[in-house]
């Protein structure tokens, strides 16, 4: 029997499996059917004897070995290959069982290498990295690797003593290593050992290891990430409302490890001890969301997660996957969305990471001109190859469908624009055309964001784009690149400018308040005071503002109010809430100390009031996207530091009055035009004393008179506080029918009253009936009359024509005969459409219908006198056809009024 197995020895594939250089390791090892029976070879690098343990028969068979390294082969008798198991012992006589990987078939289909090929496996991460599975009823772990370039690709971990000629990896055409390893478990930390083209080996974390080791240890881990069970159902069926465009949408930006820091030694929460105390708090202020600073594994704290080598797992700083699959959950179950910073810009040169991975550029380009970052000292991706769009793509898709993100935003997106983004003149490439826009980037964007909205429509794209490229938001199909939201980064420098300036000179800079309003529809904009503006030198919001603490406060109320009333959804970094003083650091815990004292607590407080008043009124959220959903009413007050504008809806009693004082004067009895004539009421002002402020305001309801201001007809008179935002509601005057029924109530309850005095307050000999009748019909009158007055005023605006008013002479007796209410407001309808000259033409139409119905009664004409008026008003000329005229007339008064606001 040993002849005949030496006869199959293949001695120069045995040499590469023992010096490590067989990358078709499936070709050699393993079992295999031959005419003298079942041929099972191994390699079990210094071992001193081994074994094969076949299961049915409990049989123990010897191998040979045929070479000292540690290579053993065996001829079983029969015809089918058996299950077995493969037993080895050491030098040191330890003796070790497992079984074999190399009997195992490969799991990747022909078409996912395909795909994978082509940049569009979307699920590729479900083969790629490590995965426990069963494979013919055996549990163990499928690893799978890119690495198309390198010579022998092997997985090492501590289950096979970091060995690389231990467990060889099968290369196939699509470049991808893979190999079953029966045994291995969840827990079991690995890694890649490589060995590149010239000689060089070296060790590789796995680019799609779904978790890995604490810093600064770099192993990947094993996980299974099929275990977790979900409670968010409600809130991932109604997220696509809950953040919509029209929906209001603050973020309170997050870095998990500074939020807070626990008190009893640890570096920091875990994700489940974070998750309720964020919730609870975010929940208190009225935050609809969370945006996390990166949790994706990275080496370096003070890159706050920016700098990434492990895409597909969340950092071991806060716990496993399912610790911050516990966080998500508690978070939406709390109706708090959570958005995921995101980087596809660049990655670090750590060399466990992406860098030179299979000993080639693999991730990045070759040429440092194309390939890298020389500010940050990262690594720039090559998007012109497939696979590597195919890896940033999946990851997106991993995050919404693994950890239910409900928006990633993407970091530096104008370093992926631009081929020259922070370089000099000879550190970059043009384009094919001679430009310096990066094309195979802009693909790249637009057919990650074209995916990610095809399988997760209801979650959110938002770009950090810091430039002025057009259509960042703009619809894929419009030559757009797809983004829900932009980070206005525009409005952010100039507002936190002029917010710095002292008020005596910020009418200098007025135009860093308007300019914004300039460009605010070209794109859908996010409000953002992120991160980037509370560190380096910058300091925090609170010591940006000028002024005395006092000062400093109410600047920051005025700040934040009016972020809120500007059109775009809204951003703000932790901390700034509560007026941190210190700039922040990643290594240090929030200033909650703070909150002891009784100006930081109420500027918490406030925030919440604030975000309360924010989600209450749909001016100030539903048409931030659209033009009509924002109004000037004066911009130009640059003397004073004053803005006043209107926020609206598409209905008119939502539309809000908002004053902005950036001065630090009070101003009393200020005029200001207003839209529509009616009442005002101031509903928010950031400067009330419960907040911290002066308490100067407008306490009861403004009614606007007929004075012009600001180029409008109708205004009112208010005092405005320094240092504030002030907003009015409108509430439209009592017209029409209202107006009737008031004055009808009224004379009902003057009636009574006469009645129970005794007094005289009606003619002799009239019962109480009829003066109510009288009076009743009287009011009526002057409706009909006012309606008259009314239309003959409105006339001299548009010609009708003869036809036009006969026409409507005609649908007026129709509409009276008729009587139906639907049919009257058809015709008053109608009477609006045919032009206010034929609609004059109808009151006298009215006027002469009710004197035909009814022939003792006179046309509703101002009577001379007041007893000729009351003997014209009879009881009984109350009818039914003059009740009807009497509704046509309310109609038509309240149309024509409502046509002329």
């Amino acid at each position: 029997m040993e002849e005949k197995l030496y006869d199959y020895m293949d001695w120069a594939e045995i040499e590469a499996v023992v010096y490590s250089e067989e990358n078709h390791p499936r070709d050699i090892l393993g079992p295999r059917v031959t005419e003298d029976g079942i041929l099972i070879q191994a390699f079990f690098p210094g071992a001193t004897r081994a074994a094969v343990h076949t299961i049915r028969d409990g049989k123990q068979t010897e191998m040979v070995c045929e070479d000292e390294a540690g290579f053993f082969a065996v001829l079983l008798p029969g015809k089918k290959i058996p299950s077995y198991t493969l037993i080895y012992w050491d030098g040191d006589g330890n003796q070790m069982e497992h079984y074999d990987p190399y009997a195992y078939p490969m799991q990747f289909t022909e078409q996912e290498q395909k795909q994978f090929e082509n940049g569009i496996c979307y699920s590729i991460y479900e083969k790629l990295g490590a995965h426990p599975v069963k494979i013919d009823g055996i549990s163990g772990v499928y690893f799978a690797v890119w690495a198309p370039n390198a010579i022998r690709v092997s997985v090492v971990g501590n289950f096979n003593n970091w060995d690389g000629r231990a467990y060889q990896m099968n290369l196939l055409e699509s470049g991808i290593y893979e190999l079953f390893i029966p045994g291995v478990r969840a827990g079991d930390i690995y890694k890649y050992e490589i060995k590149a083209k010239g000689g060089l080996t070296y060790l590789k974390s796995d680019p799609y290891a779904n978790a890995a080791q604490l810093r600064p240890n770099n192993a990947s881990v094993v996980v299974d990430l099929g275990k977790y069970a979900w409670q968010d159902e409600n809130w991932m069926k109604k997220r696509g409302v809950t953040q919509g465009d029209k929906a209001p949408i603050s973020v309170y930006e997050v870095h998990l490890g500074s939020w807070k820091k626990p008190d009893d030694g640890r570096e920091f929460y875990n994700y489940r001890e974070i998750a309720p105390m964020l919730a609870s708090y975010v929940k208190e202020l009225g935050y609809t969301h969370v945006e996390l600073m990166p949790v994706m594994e990275h080496p370096l704290d003070e890159s706050w997660g920016y700098q990434v080598t492990g895409y597909y797992a969340p950092t071991a700083r806060y716990g496993t996957p399912d610790d911050f699959r516990y966080f998500m959950d508690t978070m939406h179950q709390n109706d708090i969305g959570v958005i995921l910073d995101w980087v596809p810009a660049h990655f670090p040169r750590d060399t466990f990471g992406l860098s030179a991975f299979d000993g080639t550029c693999l991730y990045e380009h070759f040429d440092p001109r194309q390939g890298s970052h020389p500010h940050w000292g990262t690594l720039i991706y090559n998007y012109g190859r497939p696979e590597v769009k195919n890896f940033l793509i999946a990851n997106a898709l991993f995050w919404a469908k693994e950890y239910h993100a409900d928006g990633i935003r993407m970091d530096a997106v104008a370093s992926m624009l631009y081929l020259d983004y922070g370089k000099q003149d000879g550190e970059w490439v043009a384009n094919i055309y001679g430009g310096n826009e990066n094309l195979e980037a802009i693909e790249f964007l637009k057919h990650l964001n074209s995916i990610f909205k095809k399988e997760f429509p209801d979650a959110l794209l938002i770009a950090e784009e810091s430039t002025a490229w057009p259509k960042v938001t703009g619809e894929l199909d419009d030559e757009g690149l797809g983004f829900d939201y932009k980070w206005n980064m525009g409005w952010m420098n100039d507002f936190t400018e002029y917010m710095k300036n002292d008020p005596v000179y910020r009418g200098a800079h007025h135009d860093q308040l308007t300019f914004s309003m300039v460009y605010a529809y070209s794109e859908k904009f996010m409000l953002s005071l992120s991160h980037d503006e509370v560190v380096h030198l910058k300091g925090s919001m609170y010591t940006k503002m000028p002024g005395t603490p006092e000062q400093k406060m109410a600047n920051l109320r005025l700040a934040y109010a009016y972020q809120m009333v500007h059109p775009g959804k809204k951003l703000l970094f932790m901390g700034q809430e509560f007026g941190q003083e210190k700039e922040w650091n990643e290594k240090q815990s929030l200033s909650w100390e703070l909150l002891e004292d009784k100006e930081h607590l109420q500027l918490k407080n406030y925030m919440a009031a604030l975000h309360a008043f924010y989600k209450a009124n749909p001016a100030l959220y539903q048409l931030d996207e659209k033009p009509e959903g924002f109004e000037w009413i004066n911009g130009m007050e640059w003397e004073k530091n004053l803005l006043i504008f209107l926020r609206r809806t598409r209905k008119k009693e939502d539309t809000l009055l908002v004053v902005c004082n950036f001065s630090n004067v009070e101003y009393d009895d200020f005029r200001i035009g207003v839209p529509y004539p009616g009442k005002y009421k101031e509903m928010f002002n950031s400067d009330a004393e419960s907040y911290g402020g002066t308490g100067v305001g407008n306490p009861r309801v403004k009614m606007s008179k007929k004075t012009e201001c600001d180029e409008r007809k109708n205004s009112i008179t208010v005092k405005l506080a320094p240092l504030s935002v002030q907003v009015f509601s409108y509430t439209k005057p009592e017209t029409g029918a209202a107006s009737n029924k008031s004055a009808k109530a009224k004379t009902a309850a003057k009636a009574a009253a006469e009645k129970k005095t005794g007094k005289k307050g009606k003619p002799a000999g009239k019962t109480e009936e009829a003066v109510k009748a009288k009076k009743t019909t009287k009011t009526a009158q002057k409706a009909e009359k006012k309606v008259s007055e009314k239309t003959v005023k409105t006339a001299e605006k548009k010609q009708g024509t003869t036809t036009a008013t006969e026409k409507v002479e005609k649908a007026v007796k129709q509409a009276i005969d008729s009587k139906p209410v639907k049919t009257v407001e058809q015709t008053v309808d109608k009477l609006v459409k045919a032009g206010k000259s034929a609609a004059t033409e109808a009151a006298k139409a009215v006027e002469k219908y009710r004197a035909a119905a009814d022939p003792e009664k006179k046309p509703a004409t101002k009577p001379e006198t007041k007893s000729e008026a009351k003997s014209e008003a009879k009881p009984e000329t109350k009818t039914k056809k003059s009740t009807g005229m009497s509704e046509l007339g309310e109609e038509l008064q309240r149309k024509f009024e409502t046509e002329e606001r």
